[in-house]
């Protein structure tokens, strides 16, 4: 009987897409309440998991995206699509969604 092996998925976006995992949502206010899942606020930071090569240029040159893997970023709380990768949910968003890089 063959075993069936569990595959990481591998996501490489095309063009200026950008692949971000979301922050987890705050689960307590800064006052220290505690918040039901429906009050949570959709995350607008995460990290970079995969780039694209880049935008193809009227000339045929790319045009490198400017966020590297281990950014963390943000972006609109609408913007993107978000789907699920191995059971793990993930924002996939055009550079131009995004609204900066967050530097510590």
């Amino acid at each position: 009987m063959a075993t069936a092996t569990k595959t990481k998925t591998n996501l490489k976006p095309l063009d200026d897409r950008v692949v971000v995992k979301p922050q987890e949502a705050e689960d307590r206010t800064a006052g220290g309440i505690y918040l039901p899942e429906s009050a949570k606020e959709k995350p607008m930071t995460g990290t970079v998991v995969a780039v694209g090569p880049g935008k193809l240029s009227d000339e045929g040159k790319r045009t490198p995206v400017s966020v590297k893997k281990g950014d963390v970023v943000l972006y609109g709380k609408y913007g993107g699509t978000e789907i699920e990768l191995d059971g793990e949910t993930v924002m996939v968003l055009r550079e131009s969604e995004l609204l900066g890089v967050v530097e510590k």
